[in-house]
C-alpha cells in the first residue's frame, strides 16, 4: 500500500480525536475561537521541538524555502483557521457525526479548487461522482422541522458553516501542498515539518492576538482547559504532519479523498462517545457522501 494513503487514514484517525476533544471543550467550556486557538497553541511548540529534534537526529540543515513558500503558508493558515472556527461552531448546530460529514464536503471542493489554481482535470465520471456527493450534503442539509419543500429548508445555518469549513480547508490543502513543494528537500517528512511548524506558530499567534482583542477571557480560559487541550495538541500535531507529508507525496484531493474514512470513525465515536442517534435522512445523506468519495478514491 502506497505510504500516502496509509498517511492520510493516520491523518483522519487523529483528526477524528482531535475534533472529539474539541466538542467536549467547546460545550459550555470555550468559545468556538477558544477552541479553535487550544488546538494551534498546544500543538505549535510540540511541532518546533519536533522539528528540532529531527535536525539535530539527521544532521540535516534547515532547508532553504523557495519564493511562494510564505504566501502559500500564511494563507493555508488563514483559511485553515477559519475552517476549523466554521467546524467548532457547526457542532453547537449538528451531532458530531452529521457535522464532520458536512465538513468532509472538502474532498469535492478540493478538487474543484485543484482544477482551478493548478488546472487538475475533472474526468467525466469524476464529475459524476462529484454531483453524488452534492446529493449528500442536500439530504443532510435537508430540515425535517420544517413543511415541504423550500429553500428555507436547504438554507440554514448548519449548511453554510459545513459548506463554508470545506471551502476554507479545500484552499488551505492546495496551499499546503503548494507550501511543501517550495521546500527545498528529497526528505517528504522535513518538508511536511518546515511548513507545519510555520503554520501553527503563525496560527497561534495571530489567533491569541485575534483573542486577546476580541475575547481576552478565551486566553486564560484556554489555559484552564489545558488538561483537555494539551492532549488537542498532540492529535493536532500528529494529524497535521500526516497530513502534510502526505501532501507532499500526492495531490491533495486525493489524500482529502482517502481521509473520508473519518466518516466511519465520527460514526464510531458518536455512538460510542456522545450517544448521539442518528436519523434514517441523515444516514442516507452520509451513506451518498461516502459512496461520492469512495468513487473519487477508486477514479483517483
Amino acid at each position: 500500500m502506497d505510504a500516502w494513503i496509509i498517511l492520510s487514514v493516520a491523518a483522519a484517525a487523529f483528526q477524528t480525536l482531535r475534533f472529539m476533544l474539541q466538542k467536549q471543550l467547546s460545550i459550555g467550556t470555550l468559545s468556538a475561537g477558544g477552541a479553535t486557538f487550544a488546538r494551534f497553541a498546544y500543538s505549535a511548540p510540540l511541532v518546533v521541538l519536533g522539528l528540532a529534534g529531527y535536525l539535530v537526529w539527521s544532521g540535516a540543515a534547515l532547508p532553504a524555502r523557495g519564493g511562494s513558500f510564505w504566501a502559500y503558508a500564511l494563507i493555508g493558515a488563514l483559511m485553515q483557521v477559519l475552517a476549523t472556527w466554521c467546524v467548532v461552531a457547526l457542532f453547537a448546530a449538528r451531532n458530531f457525526a452529521v457535522g464532520i460529514t458536512f465538513k468532509k464536503t472538502e474532498v469535492i471542493q478540493t478538487a474543484l479548487v485543484g482544477l482551478l489554481v493548478l488546472g487538475d482535470k475533472i474526468s467525466g465520471l469524476a464529475l459524476a461522482a462529484i454531483i453524488l456527493g452534492l446529493v449528500g450534503v442536500l439530504v443532510l442539509s435537508d430540515n425535517a422541522g420544517l413543511p415541504g419543500l423550500s429553500l428555507r429548508r436547504m438554507m440554514n445555518r448548519a449548511v453554510g458553516l459545513g459548506i463554508a469549513s470545506g471551502a476554507f480547508f479545500a484552499i488551505s490543502a492546495v496551499a499546503y501542498r503548494g507550501a511543501t513543494l517550495e521546500v527545498a528537500s528529497d526528505d517528504p517528512l522535513l518538508r511536511a515539518g518546515v511548513t507545519l511548524a510555520v503554520v501553527t506558530v503563525s496560527q497561534t499567534i495571530g489567533l491569541g492576538a485575534w483573542l486577546a482583542w476580541r475575547e481576552a477571557g478565551q486566553v486564560r480560559a484556554v489555559w484552564g482547559a489545558r488538561r483537555v487541550a494539551l492532549w488537542m495538541g498532540v492529535t493536532s500535531m500528529g494529524g497535521s504532519l500526516c497530513w502534510f507529508t502526505a501532501f507532499t507525496l500526492q495531490n491533495a484531493a486525493l489524500v482529502f479523498a482517502v481521509g473520508q474514512i473519518e466518516v466511519i470513525f465520527s460514526l464510531l465515536v458518536s455512538w460510542l462517545v456522545f450517544r448521539e442517534k442518528l436519523t434514517l435522512r441523515e444516514a442516507v445523506g452520509i451513506t451518498l457522501l461516502t459512496g461520492s468519495i469512495l468513487a473519487l478514491v477508486l477514479l483517483g
